[in-house]
């Protein structure tokens, strides 16, 4: 299954960035996610509930970063088990590009594959809930990194800001 889609994100790409790879960012951005940690360099470590169809699991999987060009791209490549559900492995490459100073679009570029009970469900259903599950993804990670209150800083105040208040700035979006 492959899977493209591009977003416009009102924000700095030096922002988008940051928020790419902030576990809390990517967590609470990721639909059933129960447990994501780790760091870009290390890779990271999830535990998501999804419901497929008929089947519902609990996956627990692992993340990591390749091909990174800092500021500009990286390739996500991950494993989930889901037990008797089966698993689902895949890769999804992820590009920024500057717009304007307040604008980035937000490019990617997945492909999945999955096993066991969840395979049987054919392609249709996978197809559906993995545009669904990138949608939903996609669409959480725009509005935590637009959001936030117009009177506080804003993506683009953070990006000269100390490492502790950008991650400070981040989990208050995320709440």
């Amino acid at each position: 299954m492959e899977l493209k889609g591009s977003r416009v994100i009102a924000a700095p790409r030096a922002a988008v960035w940051l928020a790419l790879n902030d576990p809390d960012v990517l967590g609470a951005c990721i639909p059933g996610c129960q447990e994501l940690t780790g760091s870009p360099e290390e890779g990271f470590a999830a535990t998501v509930v999804q419901k497929v169809g008929p089947v519902k699991a609990t996956f627990k999987g692992e993340v990591t970063l390749e091909d990174v060009v800092e500021g500009e791209s990286y390739r996500i490549v991950g494993e989930g088990k889901g037990g008797a559900a089966g698993f689902a492995k895949g890769a999804a490459a992820v590009k920024l590009t500057e717009l304007s100073e307040t604008e980035t679009q937000l490019d990617y570029d997945v492909e999945a594959k999955v096993g066991g009970k969840l395979a049987q469900l054919g392609s249709r259903i996978i197809d559906g809930f993995a545009k669904q599950m990138a949608d939903k993804f996609f669409g959480n990670f725009q509005k935590v990194v637009e959001g936030g209150d117009k009177d506080e800083a804003g993506p683009e105040d953070m990006l000269e800001a100390p490492a502790e208040e950008k991650r400070g700035w981040l989990k208050k979006l995320i709440g």
